[in-house]
């Protein structure tokens, strides 16, 4: 197990994602220094995460999703 070090200041970067209704569907949490992001409901429950390096976006069960792609909002259901 390697752990990374982010550089001072860095920080995580949560984005709300609401529907045409202004609701809130859940989060998208970024900044992870793997270059993944964490898709939660507005519960808290993870839906799924992607990543950029590897490109690609996986739902809770480890799935792939998405391919060549980090598509964070096809986890939604919209």
């Amino acid at each position: 197990m390697t752990s990374q070090v982010k550089k001072e200041g860095e920080m995580l970067k949560v984005e709300y994602v609401r529907n045409g209704k202004n609701q809130i569907l859940g989060t998208k949490t970024s900044g992870f220094a793997n270059g993944e992001t964490v898709v939660r409901d507005r519960d808290g429950k993870i839906l799924g995460h992607s990543n950029s390096k590897f490109g690609n976006t996986r739902d809770s069960n480890g799935r792939i999703t998405s391919r060549n792609q980090a598509d964070t909002d096809s986890l939604f259901d919209w």
